[in-house]
């Protein structure tokens, strides 16, 4: 796949996305004249923690999308087992496709490039209605999730209420 095709690819799925909303995310190009860089923003999923969060990320997609998974990262301040502290995002769909080295993750888990936006980011809002904190990217949120739900619980609060007050 070339990079032509991958930046077709992308604009299909950036009009469709404007063409028919999917409840739950907004998502738009960072800059206009660069189709590999997004910009969401995820709204908190409703009777989680996150509800009434906007949260903003970076979705920044590889050249040879979609063989190869884009990277996101959150820039929203936000605290979850599964986004490291700078805001990355591990989800195992997010990672390189085939075998998982370390033995955690089938291949059919992984990146498959029957991926879009659109499922990158419904498992992303799935991921905070669901924390999986035994695969953790941020362990003392992973931590704190499992032996100290009421401070984990406030440090969501306190990062929900800076997403509303960044808009």
């Amino acid at each position: 796949m070339s990079e032509q095709q991958a930046s077709l690819l992308l604009r299909r799925q950036l009009t469709e996305l404007h063409r028919n909303p999917v409840e739950g995310f907004s998502a738009g190009l960072i800059n206009d004249a660069d189709i590999f860089k997004w910009e969401v923003v995820i709204i908190g999923p409703p009777e989680t923690l996150y509800e009434g969060g906007c949260f903003k990320a970076h979705l920044i997609f590889p050249k040879e999308y979609p063989l190869r998974p884009p990277t996101m990262k959150f820039v929203t301040d936000i605290w979850h087992p599964n986004i490291e502290k700078g805001g990355s995002v591990c989800i195992s769909i997010l990672h390189e496709p085939g075998d998982d080295k370390w033995g955690y993750e089938k291949a059919e888990e992984r990146w498959l490039p029957v991926h879009t936006v659109e499922t990158i980011l419904l498992s992303v809002i799935s991921m905070l209605t669901d924390p999986n904190s035994e695969s953790a990217a941020n362990v003392d949120a992973a931590k704190e999730y499992r032996e100290d739900p009421a401070e984990f619980k406030r440090k969501v609060a306190r990062c929900v209420r800076r997403s509303q007050e960044e808009i």
